[in-house]
């Protein structure tokens, strides 16, 4: 087994032009890489992030002697870089700073296995192509409140490759740009590159979602069907729910009323956060009652922490893993076997605050995780990501593998 002959940090810059840590790991004739992204919309129990430069320093002058000589198995490295840390929410040396490392040290392993990182994660396991949530419209915390609700994505669940996916959302994404300029209702980007629009309620959204999926030439719901992250942690006010777009507050019984209507209306098939993270009866109620039409994500709700998930009650249906949010590759890992032990999906996702870094598209092919949240179809950190994926789908044989988007999406 290869060992660690150096570990170096250094800050760099991400998508929001905010300074975040990269790691790189050195072991004879190989090196990993890697960089920890940032969250806008972030749940309380997430890895804590610190000061960049003391992130830094902390690697440079504890973590690398720390490591040097160890052997790079990946669990060992992340264990002894959870007791380094010794604070339950890795606060000491940031979770922003052993993300980066654990991250690094996976892949100076597949490189020095010779392998890029979904294979050497792989194994000998069968592969497939996760299913793409792309996002059309921001709002929420990526966009400065512009709408109430976060994310309004497409998932291409007719598609049958990534690649057709790909092709697919760009025609809708083209075409939801056409039909907000004529309105003269675009206003931008947001965070993750989906289009700042400018609409009168949250449900306009939806509608002009729907629209902009018929203007590229398919058909919603059968071909092409939306994705909502309402990120409602971000709304909650005082026991209830704030809409400051419509200028209206809702109980969680008028919320889980609204968004049935919303599936009733328009092709939903995922909803993510749909409740606040402390409000798990509503978001089990909810569950009790969507759950068998709708996938029901949970991010700020389980934070990719494996003990949350253990603890749902039926809660969700579906897991977001972000590495970043837990610190550590095992933690994640761990996160989507309880997933899968717990009969839930699971999306490996990234953050608002990202970089060139395409790790998360490698684990989601390696772990074989069936579907994969990067952002928009836009803006160079995000495109990053899903041009690697169209490399692994070649390097894997276009066409010739299953994939799994009409049996995950298909509407009941």
């Amino acid at each position: 087994m290869a060992k660690i002959l150096e570990v170096l940090a250094r800050q760099v810059w991400d998508s929001r032009g905010r300074p975040t840590v990269e790691a790189e790991v050195a072991v004879k004739a190989a090196r990993g890489r890697a960089i920890a992204p940032a969250g806008a919309s972030t749940g309380s129990g997430e890895a804590k992030s610190i000061d960049v430069r003391q992130a830094v320093h902390l690697i440079n002058t504890e973590v690398r002697p720390f490591l040097a000589g160890k052997d790079l198995e990946q669990k060992s490295i992340d264990e002894s870089l959870i007791a380094l840390d010794g604070t339950p929410d890795k606060s000491r040396l940031g979770g922003n700073a052993i993300v980066a490392v654990s991250l690094a040290c996976a892949h100076a392993a597949a490189a020095a296995a010779k392998q890029p990182l979904w294979k050497f994660l792989a194994g000998k396991k069968p592969v497939a192509m996760p299913v793409p949530q792309i996002q059309i419209f921001g709002g929420g915390a990526h966009a400065q409140g512009r709408m109430d609700v976060q994310d309004f994505m497409v998932i291409c669940s007719g598609a049958g490759s990534f690649a057709e996916s790909l092709a697919w959302t760009a025609e809708v994404y083209r075409a939801a740009g056409a039909r907000l300029a004529k309105r003269h209702a675009l206003y931008g980007v947001a965070d993750e590159g989906g289009y700042w629009p400018a609409f009168k309620s949250n449900e306009a959204a939806l509608e002009e979602l729907t629209g902009a999926i018929s203007d590229a030439g398919f058909e919603p719901g059968a071909d092409i069907g939306i994705a909502l992250d309402i990120a409602a942690t971000q709304l909650w006010r005082g026991g209830r729910y704030r809409l400051a777009l419509e200028n209206r507050t809702l109980s969680a019984d008028q919320l889980h009323a609204m968004l049935l209507r919303w599936i009733e209306r328009y092709p939903i098939v995922s909803i993510e956060d749909p409740f606040a993270e402390h409000d798990a009866e509503a978001m089990a109620s909810f569950t009790r009652t969507a759950g068998s039409k709708v996938q029901i994500v949970g991010d700020d709700f389980f934070v990719t922490d494996a003990r949350k998930v253990k603890a749902a009650a039926g809660a969700c249906n579906a897991v977001l893993l972000k590495p970043n949010q837990v610190g550590t590759l095992t933690e994640t890992l761990a996160c989507w076997r309880a997933a899968q032990d717990a009969g839930y999906r699971a999306i490996v996702s990234a953050r608002s605050g990202e970089t060139e870094d395409v790790s998360i598209v490698h684990l989601a092919v390696g772990w074989g995780v069936p579907q994969l949240k990067v952002g928009s179809f836009a803006r160079s950190e995000r495109m990053a990501k899903w041009n690697e994926g169209l490399r692994i789908e070649e390097a894997l044989g276009t066409g010739k593998l299953p994939y799994p988007a009409r049996k995950l999406f298909r509407r009941r």
